[in-house]
């Protein structure tokens, strides 16, 4: 697996075989397979600085260092620890 970038402050769609694609929002990341990162389109766009590929191991340039804890969700309400008697209202 290969890890694409978006080094772009748009979203970007990233065609991928069959009629798929990679929606990446502005600096994110997302994983490829290895024989699709040497698509001519996937090239097009490397070449035009919008994504950058790494392999399964590296961290992009710069980046956050993602071996801590994840994060828990920062929108909406806390998670209620009460139990309900008939699900959760």
């Amino acid at each position: 697996m290969k890890i694409v970038t978006n080094k772009t402050a748009r979203p970007i769609k990233i065609p991928l075989p069959g009629g798929k694609f990679l929606h990446l929002g502005p600096h994110k990341t997302g994983q490829l397979a290895d024989h699709d990162a040497e698509r001519p389109a996937l090239k097009k766009l490397i070449k035009a600085g919008d994504i950058e590929i790494l392999g399964e191991g590296d961290h992009p340039a710069g980046g956050p260092d993602r071996t801590g804890a994840p994060h828990e969700s920062t929108h909406g309400h806390p998670q209620s620890t009460l139990i309900r008697p008939k699900g959760n209202r």
